[in-house]
């Protein structure tokens, strides 16, 4: 991961998944609340998106607000579709899967891009969090193990920000 340009505006984050109503939403609110805690929220523009308009404008599903919520995370998400200007709005494009990075690389428009497109997943220490599998059809079994994996990798990514994004996160005291 390379830096990002432009060290006086905040990194911007945007999570990927197909609906954006379960994992991407989740991970965007468990992010924003580890990067709260740290006294670094100015410092990041966090915000989700899907791939899929089957959700726009619809809030995350309620399994993924209740589990939120059993650990103190605040959801304030309404679901909105994956565009190309995203791209050059955020610094870094998470996916959750290889169809989300797939359908990302789609959107992408041609040339130059600021953002950095990836798997979320790749962040985690766990190398089997790579995939951040999808819990729709699933119950809240499924959306607890997802919050772990998810707070798993948002911990991998910010601290992997800390260390390339380091000019931009100065004087957090962090």
């Amino acid at each position: 991961m390379a830096p990002s340009a432009d060290s006086d505006r905040p990194i911007g984050i945007l999570f990927i998944c197909l609906g954006n109503i379960c994992r991407s939403p989740m991970a965007e609110a468990v992010f924003s609340h580890i990067v709260a805690a740290r006294g670094l929220a100015s410092k990041f523009h966090i915000d989700s998106a899907g791939t899929a308009r089957y959700h726009i404008g619809e809030q995350p599903d309620g399994r993924t607000i209740s589990t939120c919520n059993k650990h103190g995370v605040a959801v304030d998400h309404f679901g909105q579709l994956l565009v190309s200007r995203h791209f050059a709005e955020f610094d870094y494009i998470l996916c959750m899967d290889e169809d989300n990075l797939r359908d990302c690389k789609h959107v992408k428009p041609k040339g130059q891009s600021r953002a950095k497109h990836g798997m979320f997943g790749e962040y985690s220490e766990d190398k089997g969090d790579r995939v951040v599998t999808d819990p729709y059809y699933g119950g809240l079994k499924d959306f607890e193990l997802m919050y772990e994996r998810i707070v798993r990798c948002s911990e991998g990514l910010l601290k992997q920000l800390l260390q390339v994004e380091k000019t931009r996160l100065e004087g957090t005291g962090k």
